[in-house]
């Protein structure tokens, strides 16, 4: 086996901090937390099942976060999914054609973004690996463009661009 340059899986803090939903998540936890320590009027149960709502949002974004990792090695990049019923898929750092990465604004202050890959392998056949919710998004993606024009090289192998009139 290959080792390992890197291994990471999505980040639930970063979710937390660097996405609209995640700010409006912390919002929601925080209110209700604040009007059951203040009791502030009347409220009844609202606090408690609001704090409960984000408590279950925040879980199910972990388990779903903690359901797959990502692993790069100088010949492919390994995705591990699920947490019962497990898959491993790789694709060859050789046949990935795009390396791109999306941030918004709040990605970048909360320093993750979302890295998409385009390859001639099965895996995005149907379309792009979208790994979302990355910490150092932008420095793994550059070792991961540095790998794949290092894995071409050792085999020999040239993208070759055709376009159609």
């Amino acid at each position: 086996m290959d080792p390992v340059h890197d291994s990471f899986r999505p980040s639930t803090s970063g979710w937390l901090r660097g996405t609209a939903a995640g700010i409006a998540t912390l919002l929601l936890g925080i209110t209700g937390f604040a009007l059951m320590i203040g009791k502030a009027g009347d409220w009844g149960a609202w606090p408690l099942l609001l704090t409960l709502l984000a408590a279950v949002i925040v879980l199910v974004k972990w388990i779903e976060h903690m359901s797959a990792r990502y692993e790069i090695t100088p010949e492919r990049l390994i995705v591990r999914r699920g947490i019962v019923f497990k898959s491993i898929d790789e694709i060859e750092l050789y046949r990935v054609k795009d390396v791109r990465m999306d941030f918004s604004l709040l990605n970048q202050t909360a320093g993750i973004g979302t890295i998409c890959l385009r390859s001639s392998d099965e895996t995005t056949r149907i379309g792009e690996l979208v790994i979302r919710h990355v910490d150092r998004a932008q420095e793994r993606r550059e070792t991961l463009r540095r790998l794949v024009d290092a894995a071409r090289q050792r085999r020999g192998v040239r993208e070759i661009d055709m376009g159609y009139d």
